[in-house]
């Protein structure tokens, strides 16, 4: 990658939470960042998302869409491609809940947790990956999660597509590597976001009882490694999901 091109970073589900504080991170002069968000119209997180970016001298860019779909995530990426010319770097970030005990599950809640956490993993780095190998260099960072690799009861819907973006990591890792493109996931443990503030005190309460460091991640603890990730200091780092939650599962 030449050095005096302007990075590009794409990533998915960026208008709050752990999605604002990566771009946060991330967010610097040097870089363009294109944000996809599914809030309600009326919704103003992303617009404050694009203020706070813009503080920090970063060209930010928001587009609410869908990225379960996969002709909408095409047309997205394509556009990007339009006007910037390039992908450097893709974080797949954006994720729903559905929680209940699976004989209560209703077959919507399955579809959807599946569509959006992990088939949307699929659209978006297929849509990139081709420019990517085209210009030798690459970097995508997906978010799992550590009931992924432990699993939680009420959770088998968000457990399987969390476990299924661990798989897809480190499969697509091995297709594109040969091309400098890498590609790793972060799982982050009991985070504090809107949506663990959801639950009920009691859940919460039980959460913390397994943390040996006695406490909740923040958002920037888990863009602090998504930026070391997409950094040249980690370039021999790729396919690996790298744990962050505090010593909940080790």
């Amino acid at each position: 990658m030449a050095e005096d091109s302007k990075k590009v970073a794409v990533v998915t589900g960026g208008s709050r939470g752990i999605g604002r504080a990566i771009i946060m991170a991330l967010a610097e002069p040097g870089l363009t960042v294109v944000f996809n968000h599914f809030d309600p119209p009326e919704d103003t997180a992303a617009d404050e998302t694009i203020q706070m970016a813009q503080d920090k001298g970063c060209e930010i860019e928001g587009i609410r869409l869908d990225v379960a779909d996969y002709k909408a995530v095409q047309e997205f990426i394509a556009g990007v491609l339009d006007r910037h010319g390039r992908v450097d770097i893709l974080v797949n970030n954006a994720g729903i809940t559905r929680d209940t005990l699976l004989m209560r599950m209703k077959e919507v809640d399955w579809d959807a947790v599946l569509a959006v956490n992990l088939k949307s993993v699929f659209n978006c780095t297929q849509a990139v990956a081709r420019q990517m190998t085209k210009q030798r260099y690459g970097r995508v960072v997906n978010i799992a999660s550590v009931v992924g690799a432990m699993g939680n009861a009420g959770q088998a819907n968000y457990a399987a597509s969390k476990a299924g973006i661990m798989g897809f990591t480190k499969s697509v890792a091995r297709e594109l590597a040969s091309r400098n493109v890498t590609v790793n996931a972060v799982a982050p443990g009991f985070i504090e976001t809107e949506m663990t503030a959801q639950l009920p005190e009691k859940a919460k309460e039980a959460f913390l009882t397994q943390i040996p460091l006695g406490r909740a991640g923040q958002p920037e603890d888990v863009a602090q490694v998504v930026k070391f990730l997409i950094s040249e200091e980690a370039s021999y780092i790729t396919g690996q999901v790298i744990h962050l939650n505090g010593g909940m599962y080790m």
